[in-house]
């Protein structure tokens, strides 16, 4: 295997032919993250998906690395604690894709999240906040003048704004971090292969499992392992029913829906903007925040219950309007949906809770369970926590092996981090140099160098977005692409930005990469007429709509459910 690249082929030779001693299934970032910390432990581990890397909820959450102030409101000042603890651990150990982001909250005469005469008292939270999560690094909060608000974002309705409150959190490109994740696990020795679906788990005599039949979809291989860890998501209750039969679901998967649009629409280039729902749609917030790389805004989220199919769970018209019927009373010049450039859906993996409780109100804790079968699950949580719930489900590994040392992830750097702040621009500008190393860390410099190697991997990946043609060319050769939706859905996230204008491309995508992947021409052509049918069907549902009492459900279980202000302090004086 290369140094430093992600190679499928050598991989899955090594999960034919090598004794592991822990197989984790699953590799979004809580998957990758287990990965992580048992190989830094010594431990002989592999990793596999049954998708891409990344492919479900950790390629489509909301894209922040937070305390979660909302969480407050419920009391759990655990979990705030917990998250802003992680947050500190990213901004330190992936600076090249964890960045600080101001979130403004604005103060109204009338209404707002925040009423005017609690602004004072919800500061108070703010500090607390502050001291918890490290303000020296994010940045503190304070109160804004109703000029220094509209400075920010110019296109709120003036008259009622009376200032704002602004906070720090933390943002990241999910599937990016996801991949980081795992190439670090494979810099510390774990086999890691996307595309591999565990169809079966292989027993001993008494029960215990010794590792799972993989399909690669080229062949069928038996892999050996001491410990099997169940991360696999929002999939986990189908690896339990493969181990242990029907009835013992751990999940309940929470929909969130975000579109997106130009960041011109609402002009909030430096800030996130969390704004209350407009009266009569629903109770609770909707968010603005601009996208990592610049160019764009997305708008979100929802939280409600989910029972579809867990693939592609994309979004549809009426929820579309339901975050529009949100968003417009608070801006001067109303968003429609033709503005919508582009749009994602996830499940979160919620622990279940009380049959009749609303997914915004469960637990966003995680839970370790070890069954009979020594098989170990991981579940719940939330993407800032993923590092802390490796951790634990690591030590119940080593409890069951009898071997591993202890937890090092704490201050272990992801791959990408270490040199990413010298990396030159050759010739390509200060500009492009830093949106580049904010995705790929140190490994900009391979991607610049392809790009002033040949002239025309400099130009556009798809018209309009960022992204150049050297980005695919180094997805494809150093980053474990299988598919073109890999490329233009996560390696970069085209397709999120831009649906339409990447079904353009597609042809164009397939010719350039296909090369490095091997692909004859009938494959290039099968690979794009893939792609084309999934943005058919993923614009037909765009455009389709759901009953009018299923849209006011979605209203009314918005995900950010959450009125600040005595209710929260009165939570965390409590504690």
């Amino acid at each position: 295997m290369t140094a430093g690249r992600l190679d499928r082929a050598a991989a899955i030779g090594r999960l034919r032919n090598e004794q592991f001693d822990v197989l984790v299934i699953g590799a979004g970032a809580t998957g990758a993250g287990v990965a992580l910390d048992a190989a830094a432990r010594g431990l002989r581990t592999a990793l596999v998906d049954g998708h891409d890397i990344a492919y479900g909820t950790s390629s489509k959450s909301s894209k922040m690395i937070h305390g979660g102030i909302r969480y407050l409101q419920q009391g759990d000042v655990r979990l705030v604690w917990q998250a802003l603890r992680e947050r500190r651990h990213l901004l330190a150990n992936a600076p090249q894709l964890v960045r600080p982001l101001g979130f403004m909250i604005p103060v109204y005469r009338h209404g707002g999240l925040i009423p005017r005469f609690m602004a004072r008292l919800f500061g108070i939270v703010l500090w607390a906040y502050d001291l918890v999560g490290g303000a020296s690094v994010v940045g503190k909060h304070r109160r804004l003048s109703k000029d220094e608000a509209l400075a920010l974002m110019p296109s709120l309705v003036a008259p009622e704004v009376t200032g704002a409150l602004l906070y720090f959190d933390a943002r990241t490109d999910d599937a990016r971090l996801t991949l980081a994740v795992a190439r670090t696990a494979a810099d510390h020795g774990a086999a890691v292969v996307n595309y591999g679906r565990v169809v079966e788990l292989i027993k001993d005599d008494a029960g215990h499992a010794i590792g799972a039949r993989v399909d690669t979809g080229d062949d069928s291989i038996d892999v050996a392992a001491r410990c099997v860890v169940n991360a696999a998501g929002v999939w986990i209750d189908e690896i339990e029913a493969i181990d242990q039969g029907p009835g013992h679901e751990l999940m309940r998967p929470a929909r969130g829906v975000h579109i997106v649009v130009p960041t011109t629409a609402l002009q909030n280039e430096d800030v996130a903007v969390i704004l209350a729902v407009a009266k009569g749609t629903g109770t609770g917030s909707v968010f603005a925040v601009p996208w990592i790389d610049g160019g764009f805004t997305y708008v979100g989220t929802t939280d409600t219950d989910f029972s579809g199919p867990l693939e592609d769970p994309f979004i549809t018209g009426d929820e579309v309007d339901v975050l529009l019927a949100h968003l417009n009373p608070s801006i001067t010049t109303p968003i429609e949906s033709g503005d919508v450039v582009g749009s994602w859906a996830g499940l979160r993996p919620l622990l279940k809770g009380a049959p009749d409780a609303k997914t915004a109100d469960l637990s966003r804790h995680h839970r370790v369970t070890r069954w009979p079968s020594d098989v170990i699950s991981i579940a719940g949580g939330k993407l800032t926590t993923y590092r802390a719930m490796a951790e634990d489900t690591v030590d119940e590994v080593v409890k069951v092996l009898g071997r591993g040392g202890k937890c090092t992830t704490k201050g272990l750097a992801l791959h990408g981090a270490a040199g990413y702040d010298q990396v030159g621009d050759g010739g390509l500008g200060a500009e492009v140099r830093d949106r580049l190393v904010h995705r790929y860390g140190a490994d900009a410099a391979t991607v610049i160098t392809l790009a002033t190697e040949d002239p025309a991997l400099a130009q556009p990946l798809v018209p309009g977005l960022p992204y150049l043609r050297a980005e695919a060319v180094y997805a494809a050769r150093d980053e474990m692409v299988v598919t073109l939706d890999d490329i233009l859905a996560r390696r970069t996230r085209a397709r999120l930005l831009a649906r339409d204008a990447t079904a353009a491309a597609a042809e164009d995508v397939a010719a350039l990469v296909g090369p490095d992947l091997g692909w004859s021409e009938d494959e290039q052509r099968a690979q794009v007429q893939r792609y084309r049918a999934s943005v058919e069907a993923e614009r037909h549902s765009f455009e389709s709509t759901v009953t009018a009492a299923a849209a006011a459900a979605a209203g009314r279980e918005h995900a950010q459910g959450w009125v600040p202000g005595v209710k929260a302090w009165g939570a965390l004086r409590r504690r």
